[in-house]
């Protein structure tokens, strides 16, 4: 219970995971579009868990009467997961899940995101990915749908405690590119010029001097020529 809901958690330190908190995401097609996170609760946080299963209790038996008319389905569905075990799918959670219990709460309205050093500042959405440590506001609910039922978790706030090592799936740059990121200046080869001979001078005949050009033979009325035959003299 908290703040006097008993169907209202506040967590203890969790990790973030698979974080729709800035933007919505619809999680299937023609779905209406809302703000997630799941939320890895150590199994060392054993007053969270307790605080976590009387809520659920609370949701399911004030759902007996106002959701599933007075009869509590046989086989409830419980929102949350043992993080060593199976998905619904029956494929094996990921290896952060290992040690935790594994719970995804949603809502419609943004989330307030805030950092344990100012409470009343939002946090950027920089600041906001999976990965991150925080203590999460989570309140219990029965629904009735399609012929389905069970306890849905609805999200609160959350207040970032710490960063921790992103889940996002793909290495960052400075992973990608280590010990290869030196500057320019510093690389080999950079700043000298290259050797490949001397450089074409700028001015003409800089190698020496220009040949020089023939002389034209000297006039001497007929250059040679027969002025009456037109042949060489």
């Amino acid at each position: 219970m908290y703040q006097n809901d008993p169907m209202k958690v506040l967590t203890g330190e969790v990790r973030l995971s698979y974080v729709h908190l800035t933007t919505p995401r619809t999680s299937q097609q023609g779905g209406e579009p809302k703000y997630s996170v799941t939320l890895l609760i150590p199994k060392t946080d054993v007053s969270t868990k307790a605080d976590i299963d009387a809520s659920i209790q609370a949701a399911a038996n004030d759902a007996m009467s106002r959701v599933w008319n007075g009869a509590r389905p046989p086989m409830l569905r419980s929102p949350i997961y043992d993080g060593d075990g199976v998905r619904p799918s029956g494929e094996p959670f990921g290896e952060e899940c290992e040690g935790h219990w594994v719970i995804t709460a949603s809502t419609k309205n943004k989330p307030q995101i805030v950092g344990i050093d100012n409470i009343n500042c939002e946090l950027s959405p920089a600041d906001i990915y999976s990965g991150m440590y925080g203590r999460v506001t989570i309140r219990f609910f029965g629904y009735s749908n399609s012929g389905n039922k069970g306890i849905g978790c609805g999200l609160g706030n959350v207040l970032k405690t710490r960063d921790g090592e992103p889940l996002s799936g793909s290495a960052s740059a400075a992973t990608d590119f280590a010990g290869i990121g030196a500057s320019p200046a510093a690389a080999p080869g950079y700043g000298v010029a290259p050797t490949y001979g001397a450089a074409m001078p700028a001015t003409p005949g800089a190698y020496g001097a220009a040949p020089a050009a023939p002389t034209p033979a000297a006039w001497n009325g007929s250059n040679g020529i027969n002025p009456i035959t037109g042949q060489p003299m």
